[in-house]
């Protein structure tokens, strides 16, 4: 990518469509595109047409989609699979039609199989079943995936797709309904403090195991292979470590200065057992994580404090 060239982050408010769009301004690309969700629906084939008939787009990061932790996925199904196929169809459809130079495509490691060998290579996609929990979102993403590859090898379309691990970061989701689990248990530790609960409940056993990445490391992952990787094959994105829920609740009670009990509901779902990638395809293009998982949930606990923490933990 040049400088001056026209870039649209499909998805700037979210949390990773924001990290992207601030890393680009950080480093100087000077048309940075932006569309109001409100205004252009990106579930509508006309607001996206429009778009791409009227901006001269060179670039595409395609980070727009419909996202949640477990309860979210398993209740709102229908909802997962319809806005994410309609959202990504849109978009990839008309960048490959208004003649994009690259569209870059976010997977993500939850569509892997449930029982993948740890830790997961790219080729592992769709060779087991998925997790029930959120099997209409992952059959959606993977159509995804699957459309960049056709366009592709059908009409020589530069789109690639990245299988980024859990995220978290600021512009996350902390409601608890249906926001991820890091978030979740920060803005529900974050509560048990100030509360003054002696204890908190926790889904699960605590023993799956989980990688986090920082959402900045993300959009630096992000432009680098935007810049520097052409194929169609998917390429994980993560930092090669895991640890296990109950690490993360410790680290984070820690963080946010909680010292209460937790109590484990083995009533709830863990999710998938352990998920890890294998990132040594990334690595081998000269590209690591660097945000360590303390820092980076400090720095998103900091950012929750500032923009009203009981407004995300509510709506």
């Amino acid at each position: 990518m040049e400088k001056t060239d026209k870039i649209y982050v499909a998805g700037h408010n979210g949390l990773v469509g924001s990290a992207i769009f601030r890393k680009l301004i950080a480093e100087g690309y000077k048309n940075v595109l932006k569309f109001d969700k409100k205004a252009f629906d990106l579930r509508e084939p006309e607001s996206v047409e429009y778009i791409f008939s009227n901006y001269s787009i060179d670039y595409v990061f395609l980070a727009a989609a419909r996202v949640g932790g477990i309860m979210a996925n398993s209740q709102y199904k229908g909802s997962f699979i319809y806005d994410n196929l309609m959202i990504q169809t849109n978009v990839i459809h008309h960048a490959y039609i208004s003649g994009v130079k690259k569209l870059l495509f976010l997977g993500s490691s939850c569509i892997y199989p449930k029982f993948a060998e740890q830790p997961i290579k790219e080729e592992y996609l769709m060779t087991g079943v998925l997790e029930e929990t959120n099997d209409a979102y992952a059959t959606a993403k993977i159509a995804g995936i699957k459309m960049c590859q056709s366009y592709n090898q059908e009409y020589d379309f530069n789109a690639i797709s990245l299988m980024p691990t859990n995220l978290y970061g600021p512009n996350d989701n902390f409601n608890l309904i249906n926001s991820h689990v890091l978030p979740a248990l920060i803005s529900k530790i974050h509560t048990a403090k100030i509360e003054n609960k002696p204890t908190m409940e926790v889904w699960g056993t605590g023993e799956a195991r989980r990688e986090f990445m920082y959402v900045d490391d993300l959009a630096d992952a992000a432009i680098f292979l935007m810049n520097n990787y052409d194929s169609h094959k998917i390429i994980n994105v993560g930092v090669g470590e895991d640890i296990t829920i109950k690490e993360l609740v410790y680290t984070i009670a820690s963080v946010v200065g909680y010292q209460g009990d937790f109590i484990w509901d083995r009533t709830k779902p863990d999710g998938t057992p352990r998920k890890l990638l294998d990132v040594s395809k990334l690595s081998n293009l000269g590209w690591q994580a660097k945000i360590k998982l303390e820092d980076g949930i400090k720095q998103t606990y900091e950012w929750f404090l500032k923009n009203d923490y009981s407004f995300h933990a509510k709506k």
